[in-house]
């Protein structure tokens, strides 16, 4: 069985390998040791944190096989996106001028450095071992995130967005970040993007142009990026759009991908999740399947199981179930269908 469970400092040698496997593009997942430790710490920090407050925490999870100890995969919620500095994203939108004497009123698409995402829970670092798209354990390693969101709310702001990785091609180059940001940068895609990795996106305030860009302007292979979603990240885009999110106005500085959001209360992990009590009842293996949390802070456990009844005030688990979620007999226990 495989359980999402808060990341311990152990781990830095198997995150590294799911970071340097993880998708170009995925900033907040990057193969620095240093950096990965940091953010393991800050992640333990944050469990640890007993005022139920929201701040700059970070909760970082991962996918651990309970049999082998091998993690198949991570993700992670930044409480509050922009805490210490702005949280930087392109806001695409119009541009109206007109012209009384000619009559005329036209809008010119543009994309404006913004930082308008600030103060909003960013949910980030989604990857899964390749063998595990598609399944039942990538929508845990995305949506256990709600889970924990919905058993404390109080941490995390009233929306939730997510920068879904844009559009590059084989070789790791971005068409949208040639004829934009390699303007103002000089860099290549792939070293901006372990630039931003490692010191966040301070600098790029500091080079990107202040003015809009006019996006007829921009190379045709460019304009094609604004908003696109790279092959290889469509799974993590469409498990939050089946969860209530919706593309928004705003794209990633880096390759134009898309930024979703959606209202915490109305996501289907918060809105539809209950809570039960748990106690004990064999289980055949055939029933439908379900995502279950316990309600805990620093153990908090998420797997998937399949139940022979459907949950209702009560919840009935095996054996097998209870030790991955780390539960006794008549602890509550949150669940979802899949």
């Amino acid at each position: 069985m495989l359980a999402l469970r808060p990341v311990a400092l152990s781990d830095l040698p198997q995150l590294r390998r799911l970071a340097r496997e993880r998708l170009l593009g995925v900033t907040s997942l990057v193969d620095d040791e240093t950096c990965l430790r940091d953010k393991i710490l800050d992640s333990q920090a944050s469990f640890a944190k007993s005022e139920a407050s929201q701040g700059p925490e970070n909760y970082f999870l991962v996918l651990e096989d309970l049999d082998s100890g091998q993690l198949r995969g991570c993700s992670d919620i930044l409480a509050t996106a922009g805490f210490a500095s702005p949280f930087y994203s392109l806001r695409n939108r119009p541009f109206i001028s007109s012209s009384r004497e000619l009559n005329i009123q036209h809008g010119v698409p543009t994309l404006s450095l913004c930082h308008d995402l600030s103060e909003q829970t960013l949910l980030r670092s989604f990857h899964v071992d390749p063998p595990l798209g598609g399944t039942p354990l990538a929508q845990l390693t995305s949506r256990g995130r709600l889970l924990f969101i919905a058993a404390h709310p109080q941490r995390f702001a009233d929306s939730c967005i997510s920068e879904i990785v844009g559009y590059s091609d084989a070789n790791g180059e971005s068409p949208f970040w040639q004829a934009v940001g390699q303007h103002f940068f000089d860099l290549p895609y792939v070293e901006a993007e372990r630039l931003c990795a490692l010191q966040g996106r301070g600098f790029l305030a500091e080079l990107m142009p202040q003015y809009p860009l006019y996006i007829p302007m921009l190379a045709q292979a460019a304009q094609d990026c604004i908003g696109q979603v790279h092959p290889d990240a469509r799974e993590a885009c469409q498990i939050l759009i089946d969860e209530g999110f919706a593309p928004t106005q705003y794209v990633d500085l880096f390759d134009a991908g898309p930024t979703l959001q959606g209202r915490s209360h109305q996501l289907r992990s918060i809105a539809q999740s209950r809570v039960a009590t748990s106690y004990p009842s064999p289980q055949s293996g055939q029933g439908q399947q379900w995502l279950l949390s316990n309600e805990r802070l620093q153990g908090f456990r998420a797997i998937v199981a399949a139940l022979d009844t459907a949950p209702g005030a009560e919840i009935g688990l095996d054996p097998a179930m209870f030790q991955a979620l780390q539960l006794a007999p008549g602890e509550p226990v949150r669940s979802v269908a899949l």
